[in-house]
Formats: C-alpha cells, structure tokens, sequence
C-alpha cells in the first residue's frame, strides 16, 4: 500500500522505513561518520549526484532522511530536511532564502530566542527586518515591499496562544513572490499542517511535541522538493546537520504523536478551563476556548487548541515565581510538548533576553506563566495547581 493512502496515524509508525538485508523490525540506525564506495568510480558518481546513495553523514544518513521522510509525509510536504535544533531550522528556512537587500516580515509575537536571532543575527547580513502584529492583516500588507522574500510567522504564537491566518499571509507573500514560513512547534503536524492552508515552509522544533519526551534536540523544515534542495544545500555547507542517533530517537517519538497530542489537549482544555475560575488568576491564554478570539480560525486549521497554556496571576513577578515553587507534580523547566507536564516564567527565561518595553508591546506581563501539559492525571495536575495558587 502507498504511503498516500494510509492516515497520517499509519504514517507516523510505519511512513518512511528504510530497510536493510537484515529485516529490522524498528528502523535501523546508522552510527557512522562515512559512507564506503565499492570502488573509486562509484565514489565519483556519488559526489557528482549521478547516482543515488550516502558519502558523509553531514550531508545525508539513512536514519535522518527516514526522519525527514516521515516528518514530510505528516505535513504534507514533497520533502523535509532534518537539522540539529529548533533555532537551527529557523536559521536554514530564512537564510537560505534571504540575502543583503532583502526584506523579512515578521510576526511580532515570537518566541523570545527566535526575536533575538531576528532582530540581532538576521539583521547583520544587511536584511531589512519590518515586525508585525501577529493577527494585523492590514499591518503584513503594508509591511510587504517589492524586495520582500519572505514572512515569517508562528502560529500559535508562544506564549499567548495568538493565531494567524495562514491562508491570509500566503495570500499576501504570493502576491508579491514571496515565501511564508510558519513555525509549527506548538502544534506539530499532530494539530496543524501549514502546507495545507498556502504556506511554502513548515518549521519545527523536533525537540518538543515531536519527542515528546525531552530526550534530544532536533528540527526539521519541510515544503516542496526545490525549496528544501536548495536548505539541504545551506545545511551541509554551514554544518547544522541531525545526528544519526537524534533521529533514530525522534522517530520513535513520531510513532506516539498522534496519540499523545490528543491526549495532552485534552488534558490541557481542562486544566485552562479550571484556571479560568480560580480568583488569582487574571487572565487564561489558550487555543481551545470556544470564545477565543479567533475560534474560527482557531477551528480551521488546528485539530484542537494545542496544549500550553498562559495564565497571568495577580502580583507580578514575585506572585508567579512563588506558583512556580509551590508546584510538587509540574516540571520547572522552559520546554515544552513533553509527556511531562512543565511550567516557566517567560519573563525571566524564554523571552528573558528582550527589553521590558519590547516584551510588555507583545503581551509578555511579569505575572505571566506557561504551562506545557502532559499526560499525567488531570485531575492531579489541577489539584498541584490548587495548592500551588492558595
């Protein structure tokens, strides 16, 4: 049976298994640096691209390109290109594309580490650099000029739970030839597919919900077939590459996607519907509400509201870092997409670096925390809550 006809829950098991003579039942990995030839011929043919195989595992690894395989499969894409981080796919999807004269627009709302690459090693290569609001059509239209080549956008935004319309800004970056790049981590390929909705690029961070389970990092971009020939290209060259190892752990994590995604959003749905009715808490962020601001975007392209969550508490800083030592059941660390559920401050850890100005214009209070929700027992999860706010 073709891959294009299985779900993608078949796919994320069974989608891309290389196999060799020895009739692994798991996907093998391939812990080598190199590639041997038969003979001196076949070595040439290789790295002049007339036949197909592995030289270097920098370039290519059976185990990588089965996790590249698989990832693309999930969203839709012709290919995928496996890197050694998140940020790493973020670095590959915009410089592979963008050069000195350039111009990028940019959602507003971005995860803080990526903001800063944005703003402060972006930049530097003599790329215009214009931030939108996250959810301001009329802004990313005015935004785009004629050097415009790319926007970049995430989706739901981290940690608010803002949403843009994907459709809409590839609507706008095609008009002007431009390419849009959506940042998937939050969601995975689990609860959203970009491709789907006009976006030419789908970026992740494998080291969240793909693992799922903190083990590795890893990141992977996906689109058509000549888009990631030419980030291929820029991976090898400037050394982000995936290591065997993180891939072969990855695809492991990719078996169970589907099943925890389902579950962890369930989990998170009630834990931001009881926060919601808790007297310390001012305001609740989350994708599922029925009366988010954008639940119909929200209901057309995501499969559920996801699962982190942002809740503001009364007091500021001091009153948020105290939730976070009362907690006994959360993790106090700033991943996310874990079977483990996490709890962070992004004041002071994932957006720490941004001036107080710029995280207070996007909507990053002192009193803000984020939530990744697990699979633990919800109702233990709230019950850690309930002490940790009393």
């Amino acid at each position: 049976m073709s891959d294009n006809k299985l779900h993608p829950e078949t796919l994320a098991i069974r989608g891309a298994k290389s196999q060799t003579e020895y009739r692994e039942h798991n996907q093998a990995v391939f812990l080598t640096s190199s590639f041997m030839f038969d003979d001196a011929a076949q070595g040439a043919a290789l790295f002049a691209k007339e036949i197909e195989g592995f030289t270097y595992s920098r370039t290519a690894n059976p185990t990588v390109a089965a996790f590249e395989q698989r990832i693309a499969c999930l969203e839709g894409a012709e290919k995928g290109v496996a890197v050694a981080t998140g940020m790493a796919a973020i670095q590959a999807a915009l410089l592979t594309f963008l050069k000195a004269g350039d111009h990028l627009v940019a959602g507003r709302s971005l995860f803080g580490t990526t903001a800063g690459f944005i703003n402060g090693i972006v930049s530097k290569f003599g790329i215009e650099i214009t931030l939108v609001p996250q959810t301001d059509l009329a802004a990313w239209k005015a935004a785009v000029k004629e050097n415009t080549k790319m926007l970049f956008v995430e989706t739901p935004s981290n940690p608010l739970s803002e949403i843009a319309d994907i459709q809409a800004l590839a609507d706008i970056a095609h008009s002007v030839g431009a390419l849009l790049a959506v940042d998937n981590s939050f969601c995975s390929p689990a609860i959203q597919q970009p491709l789907k909705f006009g976006a030419d690029l789908a970026v992740e961070s494998a080291t969240k919900a793909i693992d799922g389970q903190g083990r590795v990092l890893g990141g992977v971009v996906c689109g058509r077939a000549d888009l990631v020939k030419e980030m291929a290209m820029y991976v090898n060259s400037s050394g982000l590459a995936l290591s065997p190892f993180s891939a072969w752990v990855l695809l492991s994590g990719v078996e169970t996607l589907f099943v925890r995604m389902e579950r962890q959003s369930a989990n998170a749905l009630k834990v931001a519907q009881w926060l919601r009715g808790h007297e310390r808490v001012k305001a609740v962020y989350y994708a599922g509400f029925d009366d988010h601001p954008q639940a119909d975007l929200v209901r057309k392209q995501q499969v559920s509201g996801g699962i982190v969550i942002g809740f503001e508490v009364e007091g500021g800083k001091d009153a948020a870092w105290k939730v976070i030592d009362m907690l006994k059941l959360f993790s106090k660390t700033a991943n996310l997409g874990d079977v483990r559920s996490t709890i962070t401050h992004p004041w002071t850890t994932t957006h720490g670096r941004m001036a107080p100005e710029a995280k207070e214009a996007v909507g990053i209070e002192a009193g803000l925390l984020r939530l990744s929700i697990g699979l633990e027992n919800v109702q233990d999860l709230i019950a850690d809550l309930q002490q940790a706010l009393a």
